[in-house]
């Protein structure tokens, strides 16, 4: 359920734009409803429509072009593993299986404890350093071998209690 405290954030949004371009703050927007729930629903894509002047059918192409807007609940901590060319002649696959042997998950999947869930990712533009993977879309992991996998792993279990 979008709150008047997150239309409230909507609007100091909207207000960066000219009145005839407030559409531009849709990914704003929708970001915001990620940070508050998690995910980004068909109901909160309705809404944002609405403060928008939007078709609801404009913000979803929005919310399902980019991968960073999970369409579904995930997860505490999403893992995106690069899976781009440039990445899998560089081990992104290797990375992608052991996260999915370690976790118990295939890829698309979240764990039953609802702490990981793991996906692929088109380019994250660090191929240089490959295997890549971006933590909860923020935290960019590069050369990631299997023991530095495992650490993550490790680390972010330990940081939940549950190591």
């Amino acid at each position: 359920m979008i709150t008047e405290a997150t239309k409230e954030r909507f609007a100091r949004e909207v207000a960066k734009y000219p009145a005839d371009q407030k559409q531009s703050a849709v990914m704003a927007c929708l970001s915001i409803v990620q940070q508050e729930q998690g995910w980004v629903s068909a109901e909160s894509e309705a809404v944002i429509a609405e403060v928008l002047g939007m078709p609801e059918i404009a913000v979803h192409e929005v919310t399902t072009f980019y991968n960073m807007y999970n369409q579904q609940p995930v997860g505490k901590y999403k893992l995106n593993v690069c899976t781009n060319l440039p990445c899998q002649l560089r081990d992104g696959y290797k990375a992608l299986h052991h996260l999915e042997h370690r976790l118990g998950i295939k890829m698309g999947q979240t764990t039953a404890d609802g702490l990981f869930t793991l996906q692929q990712s088109e380019c994250l533009g660090a191929c240089a350093d490959s295997p890549v993977m971006l933590v909860n879309d923020r935290c960019m992991c590069s050369f990631m071998s299997n023991e530095k996998l495992d650490e993550l792993i490790d680390g972010l279990k330990a940081a939940e209690g549950k190591a």
